[in-house]
């Protein structure tokens, strides 16, 4: 799955997850978002450098071993920019696939 498809449905179950009185653990699985341990601890990696969520850690070993410990994860302010963009951005992108469809070249 690519990337950016992954941070999206991450942040998005962050998100979500503000509006719940626990935080679902249970589902913040790689199984869950479709993705190996490996990947989903280097996305969780990225997003952190990146300052989109907080409250997770990420440790990988010389062996490649990545171990995911959290402390109530959030997605922070610019998560939310980040899904705001993108969602714009999808917007844009189907609108501006219909105007083609419409309009021959």
């Amino acid at each position: 799955m690519d990337y950016f498809k992954i941070v999206y449905r991450i942040l998005t179950f962050l998100k979500k997850s503000e509006l719940r009185d626990e935080f679902d653990d249970e589902h913040f699985t790689p199984e869950y978002f479709g993705i190996t341990d490996r990947q989903f601890a280097l996305t969780l990696e990225r997003m952190i450098d990146d300052r989109h969520i907080k409250g997770v850690s990420v440790k990988i070993g010389a062996d490649g071993y990545a171990t995911v410990s959290m402390s109530s994860p959030m997605i922070t302010t610019a998560g939310l920019e980040y899904l705001e963009e993108n969602s714009l951005m999808q917007k844009a992108a189907r609108l501006a696939k219909g105007v083609r469809d419409i309009l021959p070249i």
